[in-house]
């Protein structure tokens, strides 16, 4: 009996998929459960299983092919029927000429004798200066992850009007902070770092400025404000960009929060982050400071209303207590839809923010 594999619907939302790798062949044999092709979407590989034991008899789409949930896949006979198979013995099909008729050595149609060409004289020697050897171009296929960053960074960018505004922060007491968790064997056990601190501000920092924390609704013509804070985390991965979501941020201590965070990240650069947990964000971080680098525009993920880009730490001259003294300043660099949120509401949000890293203790006074 021949089976049809259809793609099944991998997730909330999704509705197709790309075929990434197949791992069968037509004809080879393959076990219930046995995977068969991995396919990627929303930004996740998913090994697919096969439904049931049998012989492959047909490939219904190849690598790079975009397939719709529901459309078929794969083609097995199961219980080890035999896939068709034309035989050795079956010749290439005979090469038709004319109407249809096989060519032949009497069929043949005459060709026109070739006359030879008189003899030209040789063209006079001229020196040509030496060239330097041309070196082809690289043509990368845009599929799988790059494809589907692309799409989404390009309807963000042309759907929400981007406003980015940063700051500047004396981040010297978040820093000390850290150290001081670090070191205390009770909370070994917990990778606490300034991005782990500075999400924390973050979830505590949205809950007096939810216009941050919302999504705009156009079929509904409406504005949510999301109860809770989904918060998606950018992850660097040798795939390409990747942002899972810890989900109840907010409601999670700075420890939970750390071994959300360090779990995600790590799952993802091992490539086994699930569809489910790349959707649903409210509000993302960016930590681009681990490259070296200060401060970014960063490009919203469609349907939040805000992302943080945290820059490197840098020991600056800088005013404290009437003096000028050499502190640790990081730089934040929010950008934000305008829709969603005037420029005096995100400049509040990140001077608040910007008060809660420069002095970590203010936490105390949020609920």
């Amino acid at each position: 009996m021949t089976y049809t594999f259809a793609l099944p619907d991998l997730g909330e939302g999704l509705t197709d998929a790309e075929l990434v790798h197949w791992q069968v062949a037509v004809g080879e044999h393959v076990d219930l459960n046995q995977t068969i092709a991995e396919v990627e979407t929303a930004k996740a590989v998913v090994e697919l299983p096969s439904p049931c034991a049998g012989t492959v008899r047909e490939l219904l789409a190849d690598v790079g092919q975009t397939v719709p949930v529901g459309g078929g896949i794969i083609t097995l006979d199961e219980d080890g029927e035999p896939v068709l198979d034309a035989g050795p013995d079956a010749g290439p099909a005979p090469h038709l000429v004319g109407y249809g008729a096989p060519a032949s050595p009497a069929g043949r149609p005459h060709r026109r004798p070739r006359i030879p060409r008189p003899a030209e004289p040789p063209a006079p020697r001229t020196e040509q200066p030496a060239v330097a050897e041309t070196r082809a171009d690289e043509r990368v296929p845009i599929r799988g992850l790059r494809r589907r960053t692309a799409e989404a960074m390009v309807r963000s960018a042309f759907t929400a009007p981007h406003v980015t505004t940063f700051l500047d922060v004396d981040v010297t007491r978040s820093v000390e902070l850290v150290d001081a968790l670090r070191a205390d064997r009770s909370l070994s056990a917990h990778r606490i770092g300034i991005l782990t601190v500075t999400a924390r501000a973050v979830c505590l920092t949205l809950a007096c400025h939810p216009e941050l924390n919302a999504s705009w609704d156009d079929a509904a013509g409406e504005i949510v404000r999301h109860t809770a804070v989904n918060l998606g985390i950018a992850v660097a991965t040798e795939r390409g960009l990747v942002v899972p979501v810890v989900r109840g941020a907010d409601a999670l201590a700075l420890p939970a929060l750390a071994d959300a965070v360090d779990e995600l990240a790590r799952t993802a650069r091992e490539g086994r982050t699930s569809p489910t947990a790349m959707t649903g964000g409210t509000f993302t971080i960016s930590n681009i400071g681990v490259f070296g680098v200060d401060a970014g525009t960063p490009i919203l993920n469609p349907g939040e209303a805000g992302i943080l880009a945290l820059g490197a730490v840098r020991r600056r001259p800088w005013e404290h207590g009437g003096e000028i003294a050499l502190r640790e300043i990081m730089t934040l660099s929010l950008s934000f839809d305008h829709r969603l949120v005037d420029g005096a509401e995100g400049g509040r949000f990140l001077a608040d923010l910007g008060m809660l890293l420069t002095d970590p203790a203010r936490a105390m006074l949020y609920a």
